[in-house]
């Protein structure tokens, strides 16, 4: 680093109250293995940072390292190295979904477990918005989380319960769902709303919800957003 800002090994060692051996013995010793898995960590972290378009934050790579690579990382790690690198994700603008009190939910049957082996045991759903020059669009898709493809889609003018269905509905036309494939989601209205649940149940599907305010709850669904 020293000679990289172009000063004197010397004077630099002087300045900075170190011995000129010692300098010359840590240039000459192999990296750790902690410095090692730091450099490829921070790799990883710039292609998943780069495949997102620069939108993903820590929280966001932290979830892909975790539940899309299986690398085991913390989150203050993550933050630590995007910052070293000087990489860091856009402020989310989507719309705050509202629980309606008293309304039913269910348990959460993935605990944040997304691996499948085989497709259609486990679909994510969730839904977005996105500006345009006639006003707002709402879309909603429903994820295999087996192939990460988009199964079912809908978009309308409004985030409504219909939107939704209407996306499960084609999710369910074009898989094979089983009595044991579940369907996850957070506890927005639209997710706990009679329509929704009722086509869910009346397909076999096992409805499961988030927690309020987790997004690594519904990992999966908030990483394919921010890549979209």
């Amino acid at each position: 680093m020293i000679v990289a800002e172009g000063l004197p090994a010397q004077t630099a060692c002087r300045v900075l109250g170190v011995s000129e051996s010692g300098y010359y013995a840590r240039r000459g010793r192999a990296p750790s293995q902690r410095t090692i898995r730091h450099v490829w960590l921070t790799d990883l972290i710039r292609q998943i940072h780069t495949a997102s378009r620069g939108t993903y934050g820590a929280r966001r790579v932290h979830a892909e390292l975790t539940m899309g690579y299986g690398v085991e990382v913390g989150h203050n790690a993550v933050g630590m190295l995007m910052s070293r690198a000087g990489l860091a994700g856009l402020p989310g603008n989507r719309r705050r979904k509202r629980k309606t009190p008293g309304a039913p939910t269910a348990l959460d049957l993935v605990d944040r477990q997304f691996a499948r082996t085989e497709p259609d045991r486990l679909w994510v759903t969730d839904i977005t918005e996105h500006p345009t020059r006639e006003g707002k669009i709402y879309c909603a898709v429903v994820l295999d989380t087996f192939s990460r493809r988009v199964v079912g889609w809908s978009i309308d003018s409004s985030p409504t319960a219909t939107l939704v269905t209407s996306a499960l509905g084609m999710a369910i036309n074009n898989r094979n769902p089983t009595d044991t494939t579940v369907i996850h989601s957070d506890q927005g209205t639209q997710f706990t709303s009679w329509a929704f649940t009722r086509r869910a149940k009346d397909c076999g599907l096992l409805p499961s919800m988030a927690s309020i305010g987790d997004c690594f709850d519904n990992a999966m669904i908030e990483s394919f957003w921010a890549r979209m």
